[in-house]
């Protein structure tokens, strides 16, 4: 159950480089100073929680599982997705109204880190 974290974190790191370059070099002059801290943003927390599902993932090495773990790995995914993504779309000109995503992903984000950090807790 935990291996698919680490995958996931490694496969979003990668995404996170991909976005990062295609961010600097192709929309390099296309965006407006805002959507480019937006767009950066994004990229920063979309690599900081790839870098955390990996952490997660590795629980399994030491013995370190359970549903808090799963919580932390599912929860931080969907903060990727829900954060980032709104993000992502905003600052690409998407509508305002996915902005309301960006805050559920937040709060995906803190559950995930608690979450973890409980599984720290209730570890041997």
């Amino acid at each position: 159950m935990i291996k698919p974290f680490v995958i996931f974190g490694a496969a979003n790191a990668a995404i996170c480089v991909v976005a990062g370059a295609f961010g600097a070099h192709a929309l390099s002059g296309e965006l407006s100073n805002r959507q480019q801290d937006v767009y950066a943003t994004a990229v920063q927390y979309h690599f900081w929680h790839a870098l955390g599902l990996t952490l997660v993932g590795l629980c399994d090495r030491s013995r370190m599982t359970g549903v808090w773990v799963a919580i932390a790995g599912w929860s931080m995914l969907a903060g990727v997705v829900l954060f980032s993504g709104s993000l992502y779309a905003l600052a690409l000109g998407a509508s305002t109204r996915v902005g309301f995503l960006t805050p559920i992903g937040g709060l995906a984000f803190i559950v995930g880190w608690v979450a973890f950090a409980l599984a720290l807790m209730r570890s041997r």
